[in-house]
């Protein structure tokens, strides 16, 4: 299928294309599936997604600025000096994506959702409201979370080496298998089940 310049239609299909640089301000898809396709610069500002799919897409360079996504998957995707200042994902999926170099979260909106897996190294998430994000597996190595809330928050398995967290909210955050004996938790807001945990991964013993 040859891409039009003009946003395709709902439940419509794009494979293997090239769509760098398109001009889609403004836009609203529904239903739209894309699958190995290139956004690399594109302009996709105050965009309104609802229920696509991107499949291993790349967004370098992107403007994603003041959109949203609803109900939206970024499966396997790169993202790469992407904007998503001002954006909103809402019950988005963005499992097994990597986020490359710097990108743009600034006053970024996530409601819920499905991160697992995703690659956050080295990303400026600080202040970000992530409450109940499933972020299963998921790699914040280098991450800075300061002033974070991740209240609920699915972190089981993650890897959190050298991991900024200074002010972050962890309560009722899930951190199995996490190595907790290695992250700086100092200013970080925990609930009780979370301090005994932290208590007996760096070797007390706990007693009622």
């Amino acid at each position: 299928m040859n891409p039009a310049p003009t946003p395709p239609e709902a439940g419509a299909t794009v494979e293997d294309a090239d769509l760098g640089g398109v001009d889609w301000y403004g836009a609203e898809l529904t239903g739209v599936t894309f699958r190995l396709v290139s956004f690399d610069d594109a302009d996709l500002t105050e965009a309104v997604l609802t229920d696509c799919v991107f499949e291993e897409c790349g967004f370098g360079g992107a403007r994603l600025n003041a959109s949203t996504s609803v109900r939206t998957a970024y499966v396997r995707c790169t993202f790469r000096r992407t904007s998503f200042f001002g954006a909103t994902l809402e019950g988005c999926k963005l499992a097994g994506s990597v986020f490359e170099a710097t990108n743009d979260f600034t006053a970024l909106t996530v409601v819920g959702g499905d991160w697992s897996f995703v690659t956050l190294r080295q990303q400026d998430l600080a202040g970000m409201r992530l409450d109940g994000l499933k972020l299963t597996e998921a790699d914040l190595s280098g991450a800075d979370l300061s002033g974070a809330s991740l209240v609920g928050a699915q972190l089981a398995h993650a890897r959190l080496h050298e991991i900024r967290l200074s002010g972050a909210d962890l309560r009722e955050a899930d951190l199995d298998g996490v190595d907790l004996a290695a992250i700086d938790l100092t200013g970080v807001r925990i609930d009780p089940a979370l301090a005994i945990q932290l208590a007996r991964a760096r070797g007390a013993i706990v007693e009622w």
